[in-house]
């Protein structure tokens, strides 16, 4: 099965700084709109978000800044599920361009469940977790885990 792409976007002027490469900010921006793609393709849209009263809110996100990104360029997320438990979802979104095949950025992420009246963890409803599980299914074999898992520091 091919990747699943969940964001696709320019790099637009405003996006980029004195260097002429992609903030760092806008790396997570696009990492985001990617993660409310995946959102909708599991049922957790604006309508369904509006009707359930949940939402995935994030725990905790990682950023491997890679090669650079310069204005103008066509770039997309690829998202893969590394898992998923009753309430939390595992993901790795990788960013890349034509012509290049390695990922531009990767950005590993944590997110909860959540019940937004509390705001409290909540189970997925069963329609979330078929969703996931299709996903999961279809997901190419061939993922790199490179970038997943890493901790910063100096080392000795």
């Amino acid at each position: 099965m091919p990747a699943l792409i969940t964001y696709r976007t320019p790099v637009q002027e405003d996006w980029v700084d004195y260097n002429g490469h992609l903030r760092d900010a806008f790396y997570l921006l696009i990492f985001s709109y990617a993660t409310d793609a995946l959102m909708e393709r599991i049922g957790l849209d604006a309508d369904s978000r509006g009707q359930s009263g949940h939402s995935l809110f994030t725990l905790e996100a990682h950023i491997n800044y890679l090669h650079e990104v310069k204005l103008g360029t066509e770039v997309w997320v690829q998202t893969h599920i590394v898992g998923f438990d009753k309430k939390r979802l595992h993901l790795y979104h990788s960013l890349h361009r034509s012509g290049q095949a390695d990922a531009l950025a990767a950005s590993e992420q944590l997110l909860l469940h959540v019940d937004l009246v509390g705001p409290r963890s909540a189970p997925f409803a069963p329609s979330s977790v078929e969703r996931l599980q299709a996903l999961v299914e279809q997901q190419p074999d061939d993922h790199s885990t490179t970038w997943i898992g890493r901790v910063i520091g100096l080392g000795s």
